[in-house]
């Protein structure tokens, strides 16, 4: 457990120093969604109409701009290999990879998001239920994210690779928070489509860091 909390540490303040890609991440969010009012007019009902779905888009996206790096900068200083050789499973370590990633990148993007969904006019009964979305699905993005980034270790264009791989995937986890926040907008229950976010974020959270895993042990041997 130490070497576990000890990796998420230092990815996490790596993502938050200088060189990480956390403040990045957040400002193309904050600047993807901000845009909308200008570009389709300042119209409330359009704009809280839409809020939703730019959000989840723009969190999806955000979310993509970091994920190249997830591995490429250990595989390039060698930090991977010897992750790859302490006694912590190399699923944990990956595992580790994800959590930090996610703390720097997916929690700060939920976060915001409510605030932003004010700027958009969105209705202000369904903000805890977009809260609840985000915390649920942004999980999501970092492990589905991480199957790409370990199957593009090594490659060239990994930055490219990583989100054509991933969007995909991730479909469903669009479909379903966007349908939830929609449903709370409208006076309807968003709870299918919450149960259905903590499903897939379930099912991730077991098979990407030992997909992760096998793909990272494949680029590494």
């Amino acid at each position: 457990m130490s070497t576990f909390l000890a990796i998420v540490e230092r990815d996490l303040r790596l993502g938050l120093g200088a060189q990480g890609a956390a403040l990045t991440t957040l400002l193309f969010f904050v600047l993807a969604v901000s845009l909308f009012p200008l570009g389709v007019g300042p119209e409330p009902q359009l704009l809280s109409r839409i809020a939703p779905g730019v959000i989840w888009v723009a969190a999806l996206l955000a979310a993509q701009l970091s994920l190249d790096r997830l591995f490429q900068a250990d595989h390039e200083d060698g930090t991977l290999d010897l992750l790859a050789q302490t006694p912590l499973p190399l699923s944990l370590v990956v595992a580790a990879k994800i959590l930090a990633h996610w703390l720097g990148t997916g929690l700060p993007l939920a976060l915001i998001a409510p605030l932003l969904a004010i700027l958009l006019q969105m209705d202000m009964s369904a903000l805890p239920t977009l809260l609840l979305a985000l915390l649920l699905g942004t999980p999501s993005l970092s492990l589905i994210g991480a199957i790409g980034a370990a199957l593009t270790l090594g490659a060239r264009r990994g930055a490219i690779l990583v989100p054509l791989l991933t969007l995909p995937l991730l479909v469903p986890v669009l479909i379903f928070g966007v349908g939830a926040v929609e449903a709370a907008a409208f006076g309807l229950s968003p709870k299918p489509h919450l149960l259905l976010l903590g499903a897939f974020l379930a099912g991730a959270a077991v098979l990407s860091p030992l997909a992760g895993a096998a793909a990272v042990k494949l680029a590494l041997e």
